[in-house]
């Protein structure tokens, strides 16, 4: 279809809705290539370099090698983590890949909240270094992308490719919703890509150090926020995770 910029304040559904990919990449190429065509450079992808992060970085670089890139550094990552963004660095250098931090730093934020604020209320820990960085940066932002698939949870079944984005009040478009998790790696393993080595010590999901656990099995957002009720950090989250 023709790359019609989709807005928040005109979104009347996902332009896509009537579209069942049959393509070897489930409709992701074109999708992300529908978005650059539509959006631009005032598109952001928000990155957490999990496997799914991984695959869309590769995709997009291959459509705009300068996209913008936001990585939500929350300075509680794994220093694996770290590492693979220095690896995805220097494998695409044009990319602009942004470490937006919190305005708390830990040492302000347990003055303000107490020390290890991700045990005593995860959800504003998350609001404090998670969502309110991602608003800053989206802010004034017409779209964004995410790598959810409908696989991962109950709360993520009914995503589309492109989403009215009500908590940041912008466009999410979303390439991997048909995705598997073997899909994510058939094609990590296909392309020969850099990925966290925490996956292969029993992390599916790879979120702050402090709220994320190896796992022997499960889905693949197993090992997050275990030992509570919580399963979003909020930013996909129609409202505020804040209390």
């Amino acid at each position: 279809m023709a790359a019609e910029k989709v807005t928040y304040e005109n979104f009347s559904g996902d332009p896509f809705s009537d579209w069942t990919p049959d393509d070897k990449n489930k409709g992701a190429d074109t999708i992300l290539q529908w978005a650059y065509d539509a959006y631009g450079s005032d598109l952001v992808y928000a990155c957490s370099f999990g496997a799914e992060g991984i695959v869309l970085i590769d995709m997009i670089a291959k459509i705009k090698e300068d996209a913008h890139i936001v990585f939500l550094d929350t300075g509680v990552h794994f220093k694996e983590t770290y590492e693979l963004i220095e690896k995805v660095k220097k494998r695409y250098p044009s990319l602009k890949i942004e470490m937006k931090q919190p305005e708390l730093t830990i040492a302000a934020q347990a003055s303000q909240y107490g020390e290890e604020l991700w045990k005593t209320d995860p959800n504003q820990c998350c609001y404090i270094r998670k969502i309110l960085p991602l608003e800053e940066a989206l802010t004034g932002v017409p779209a964004w992308i995410s790598g959810l698939r409908r696989e991962q949870s109950e709360s993520r079944k009914n995503t589309n490719f492109v989403n009215k984005d009500e908590r940041f009040h912008s466009v999410k478009v979303c390439p991997l919703i048909y995705w598997t998790w073997d899909d994510v790696w058939n094609y990590i393993q296909e392309h020969h890509l850099d990925y966290n080595e925490l996956h292969d010590r029993g992390y599916p999901s790879i979120g702050c150090a402090p709220c994320t656990t190896a796992v022997e099995t499960g889905d693949s957002r197993g090992g997050r926020w275990q030992g509570t009720m919580k399963t979003e950090c909020g930013l996909h989250l129609p409202g505020s995770a804040k209390k």
